[in-house]
């Protein structure tokens, strides 16, 4: 007897639907799965098996076939579980299971025949909706997560007996009801976390980090060892426009592809993600990859923050595969099974220190570093990365009377409100070629940032005067028409491209 069910894999960040044909046969008793497993499928013989008798249901005992379709992809994981036994319990005669082929069904299965969760239930939910499938069946801790996607009916199950029941129509089980508005919104009203209203001094920085944050620009802070850098870059998610639904449900696709989702109070990504690899991190963690590649940091903080703390101690081959990322927002993975693109839209914050003791310049002399020593921590960041840095910004020490006073700065609250109007400004101007000024093309930028007669006399001079490149030209101009919509200017003035040009710090004469 043949049966059909329907199932799902992850693939990349992708729901890729999975066909599972079960067919039993006269023979020696035998299970043979085929379709390109892996390790895990294969082992789910003895796991169904073992979890279809401890459920006291019946399984073929002649030679039964298995086939998961298309053959030309992976199968990997251990959520193909349910549908396995499902399929060799409907395939056996005495327990016929109608109806199989309007739901999609994932899950893994313990020996005692309960479900556990799996990872990518986001996904697979919107592979199920895309191929038309009425329903998903998956486990009660993914449901939530599945229930996101709306246009399906989830349904959660904790036992595969339960499961069966559910087919026959013995057992009636609610739909878990969708809820992301309602999350997104609760997310929205949520507060705490870090502000900017902790922060003393550093005015000059946090205007930096706003004008960042309006045009999604990318921000190196260099500083002495305790100056607020990384206290900076935690605060940086607090001014970020809200996410959208579309927003939110993109990067918690991500998050559970990779299986850092789980639970009512974590099934949802409804914040800007803010992710601070170690300097220790490999080229496949920051940009993702292995055998079979999976989402790196650069995904993970898509929508969101990618913090690099001591922007030299990482490995520079690890650095300069950020360049893709950085230019495109998206990154492209090649194995020898196929290529992959993962989403990396995100905002790069680097810190650093000047030299490798962290007080060159310093008036008090407490640098120790030789010049030699100097040029080598230097050199760990190539010139081509920092071309991609739009704002280089110093950050000094933040002196005893700065500490010392009492009132609070500006709350993030209000640095936001100021952030979403320059936003909205560029939204209207951009018509949705592009999400922000940082990600204007050439022909958006000629178009967008012309300037006057100063204003190009200006440019002209500190093009000569700091040897600046073509990328950094271009760049300087999306800063400044970045500070012209926090002013609300219609045209980029001489004061907005002094300003852009003064967040090239690195092209002056620090790194020299």
């Amino acid at each position: 007897m043949l049966a059909k069910v329907f199932s799902a894999a992850v693939h990349g960040v992708e729901g890729l639907e999975v066909e599972i044909e079960v067919n039993s046969a006269s023979g020696m008793t035998a299970i043979i799965i085929v379709g390109l497993p892996d390790t895990a499928v294969r082992e789910s013989r003895d796991r169904v098996t073992t979890a279809v008798s401890n459920s006291m249901l019946h399984w073929p005992r002649g030679r039964t076939t298995i086939n998961l379709a298309p053959a030309d992809v992976r199968k990997e994981g251990p959520s193909f579980d349910l549908p396995i036994a499902l399929g060799l319990v409907a395939a056996c005669e005495e327990t016929p299971l109608p109806n199989l082929a309007a739901y999609c069904i994932v899950g893994e299965l313990a020996l005692d025949g309960s479900i556990r969760p799996v990872r990518g239930a986001l996904p697979i939910a919107l592979a199920a909706r895309k191929h038309g499938r009425r329903a998903l069946l998956l486990p009660f801790e993914n449901a939530t997560e599945a229930a996101l996607v709306e246009g399906i009916e989830v349904f959660g199950m904790r036992t595969l007996g339960e499961t069966v029941q559910f087919l026959r129509g013995e057992l009636q089980i609610p739909a878990t009801p969708h809820n992301a508005q309602a999350l997104l919104h609760e997310a929205r009203l949520s507060s705490g976390g870090d502000d900017f209203a902790d922060v003393r001094g550093q005015h000059q920085a946090k205007r930096a980090i706003e004008v960042a944050v309006s045009g999604g620009h990318n921000l190196l802070m260099l500083g002495p060892p305790g100056s607020g850098k990384s206290m900076l870059a935690k605060r940086i998610p607090s001014l970020m426009p809200s996410m959208s639904l579309e927003e939110a449900i993109e990067t918690t696709k991500i998050h559970s592809t990779c299986g850092l989702l789980g639970g009512k109070q974590c099934a949802f990504v409804a914040k800007r993600p803010f992710r601070s690899p170690h300097h220790s991190i490999s080229d496949a963690g920051l940009l993702g990859g292995s055998a079979n590649p999976t989402p790196g940091e650069v995904s993970l903080a898509h929508n969101g923050v990618l913090f690099l703390d001591e922007l030299p101690e990482f490995r520079r081959a690890t650095l300069e595969v950020l360049r893709q990322p950085l230019e495109d927002g998206a990154v492209t993975i090649s194995r020898a099974a196929g290529s992959l693109t993962f989403p990396a839209d995100f905002v790069l914050v680097a810190a650093l220190n000047p030299c490798p003791c962290g007080f060159y310049g310093d008036r008090k002399g407490r640098c120790r570093c030789s010049l030699q020593q100097v040029q080598r921590y230097r050199a760990r960041v190539s010139g081509p990365l920092l071309d991609r840095i739009d704002l280089h910004l110093e950050v000094p020490a933040v002196t005893y009377n700065e500490m010392s006073r009492g009132e609070p700065g500006e709350a993030s609250a209000q640095i936001r409100q100021r952030v979403i109007a320059a936003r909205a400004v560029q939204q209207t101007r951009l018509a949705g070629s592009a999400r922000c000024n940082a990600r204007m093309h050439s022909r958006e930028i000629r178009k967008h940032c012309a300037l006057n007669p100063e204003c190009a006399a200006l440019l002209q001079s500190a093009v000569q005067a700091l040897h600046l490149s073509a990328r950094a030209y271009d760049r300087i101009l999306k800063v400044a028409r970045t500070v012209a919509d926090l002013a609300q200017a219609p045209h980029i003035e001489p004061e907005h491209l002094q300003e852009a040009i003064g967040y090239r710090t690195l092209d002056r004469e620090i790194w020299k």
